[in-house]
């Protein structure tokens, strides 16, 4: 027999028999409801059946029939009520145990956000995406069946969602576009990495983001609960639904904090800190400024992760003003990383070793920080090396960095639009849904095996943008992405590794190399990140003028 667990309190299943009863209550099952009206099935044993031999194992039953496809709102409060009512942990049970587990969802769907009860239906093998509106809607049918329709749809505002509207006006000036995002902020994220180096003010990366929506376009200001591709709809906290003719997404990605025990409750203080936060870049600084002597820590969690060059940039960039300050030799640096290298593109690597043996840091590789305690200043890692039994190690710090591992958002990661890991399936030329033709993303969210940065956004919003221009104009899509990804390796204070690398890891140099040689440390690539990108983010990639970045085209035969 299947018992597919949805939680602590329920399991349910495929029609069950009498001889499956002992197995039932020898897994610790206390009672058992059915939810399939009698006689459904030619070889379906009645629920008096089911019920008698139950009770005479100690367990309690109820019944509760559901007709096929007729679940109503009532019936979900019931079940909810019985639930309550019933000794736990409870089983519950139908034809495929789908009626089992939509009731159960619908009952809860006033206590439990939307993303944990499609999480914990999607791993017992259920799919709720046809009553994903009642449960957005707290149980009940929705009456409403859309509020607003746009020819697109953007989700996210960030820097992908807003490069990608901009550079559709500039190819469609007349669509009707809006764009979904919750926030009152819009960050510049690369440059958090030079607010924890003390190079930039923290103020110079955020504005608001209504000053940056592009003009004629519709800001939604609300999160997304759910998806219904097969209805072209967006469904939003609070029940409202947006539909569509093409969506586009790219919310980003969920830097998953909770995911470290002990460390959201040391974050800011205790001397623990993350450039991943517009908060907490500054305390780095602090930090950096305040260390003469003792342990930094630097760590990287299992990929993937946005600009996963960043965990190491805070690590150059603090030892060498230590290197400044004539202090290094007092501070053990240590670079604990959860992954074998330590950079995913190998040309790049020689410098970068230069600067790990001018620092004098420790490379431990296969360390994954999975517990801290900041007011004793200890660390604990996973130490995972291949052909070897796991372990764990505790260090001690005066200062640790963290990086956070990272996921897709959780309304992502639980929708139709995901694959099996939870990230946006596309295609990874034409950044396409493979299943849905009128839906796209670009972004962190998505998951073409590129590196999740600001530079490959830049590259692929005017491919996305011409795509579904083709697309609106009847044509197939010929715009193609080559992976193409940047990472300003701010080594020291003054230079950088400027590594540009597309998919497989080609090298995909912007500039000739007498200018700039990325594989080494360059004075103009310091340059490039600290004067240029800022304006050319804010002034051309966020309002559709795609310098260097105009999509490459293929042309179908």
């Amino acid at each position: 027999m299947e018992f597919r667990k949805i939680n602590d309190d329920i399991t349910v299943s495929p029609q069950i028999t009498v001889e499956h009863l002992k197995e039932i209550a020898d897994a610790g099952y206390r009672s058992i409801m059915c939810n399939r009206p009698d006689g459904e099935g030619a070889d379906q044993p009645t629920f008096d059946e089911i019920s008698a031999a139950a009770q005479a194992l100690g367990l309690q039953t109820a019944y509760l029939p559901i007709v096929s496809g007729k679940v109503t709102d009532e019936a979900a409060e019931e079940f909810g009520k019985t639930m309550k009512a019933l000794p736990g942990p409870m089983f519950a049970y139908c034809r495929t145990g789908t009626r089992s587990a939509t009731l159960w969802s619908l009952s809860q769907a006033k206590t439990l956000p939307t993303s944990d009860i499609l999480a914990a239906t999607k791993a017992a093998g259920y799919d709720m995406a046809g009553v994903v509106r009642r449960i957005v809607n707290g149980g009940k049918t929705p009456t409403d069946e859309g509020d607003a329709r746009f020819d697109v749809v953007i989700v996210g505002g960030g820097a992908a969602g807003i490069s990608v509207a901009s550079s559709l006006q500039t190819r469609a000036a007349n669509l009707n576009i809006a764009i979904i995002d919750p926030a009152d902020v819009h960050y510049y994220q690369p440059g958090w990495t030079m607010v924890g180096g003390g190079v930039f003010e923290a103020e110079t990366t955020a504005r608001t983001m209504g000053s940056l929506i592009p003009k004629d376009v519709h800001w939604i200001k609300s999160a997304v609960a759910a998806f219904e591709p097969q209805n072209n709809a967006v469904i939003l906290d609070g029940c409202r639904v947006v539909k569509y003719d093409r969506l586009i997404v790219c919310p980003g990605l969920k830097l998953d904090w909770n995911g470290i025990e002990g460390l959201v409750d040391t974050l800011g203080k205790n001397g623990v800190t993350s450039n991943y936060r517009y908060d907490l870049a500054p305390y780095t600084w602090e930090l950096v400024k305040g260390l003469r002597k003792g342990r930094a820590i630097f760590t990287q969690p299992p990929m993937p992760i946005k600009c996963a060059g960043a965990p190491q940039k805070a690590l150059y960039l603090s030892s060498d003003h230590w290197h400044r300050e004539g202090v290094l030799n007092n501070i053990d640096i240590n670079f604990m990383n959860a992954g074998g290298v330590l950079f995913g593109v190998k040309d790049y690597v020689p410098a970068l070793m230069e600067y790990i043996e001018k620092y004098n840091a420790h490379l431990n590789f296969f360390h994954n920080l999975i517990r801290v305690d900041g007011p004793a200043k200890t660390a604990t890692f996973k130490v995972a090396k291949p052909d070897t039994e796991a372990t764990e190690v505790t260090v001690e710090f005066d200062m640790m960095h963290v990086c956070p591992p990272q996921t897709a958002p959780d309304f992502i990661r639980v929708s139709p639009l995901a694959d099996a890991a939870g990230w946006v399936d596309v295609d990874q030329s034409t950044l396409r849904h493979k299943t849905y033709d009128n839906v796209w993303s670009l972004g962190d969210v998505m998951n073409a095996p590129n590196a999740k940065t600001a530079a490959a956004a830049r590259m692929q919003a005017p491919v996305v943008a011409e795509n579904v221009a083709a697309d609106i104009a009847g044509k197939n899509p010929q715009a193609v992405y080559n992976g193409y990804g940047s990472c300003p390796l701010t080594v020291e204070r003054g230079k950088i590794v400027l590594a540009e690398f597309g998919y497989g890891g080609a090298l995909l140099p912007s500039f000739p190399k007498w200018f700039i040689d990325g594989t080494k440390p360059t004075r103009a690539a310091w340059l490039l990140k600290e004067q240029i990108l800022p304006p050319i983010y804010w002034k051309a990639m966020l309002r559709g003028r795609e310098w260097m970045a105009r999509p490459e085209t293929v042309t179908a035969k």
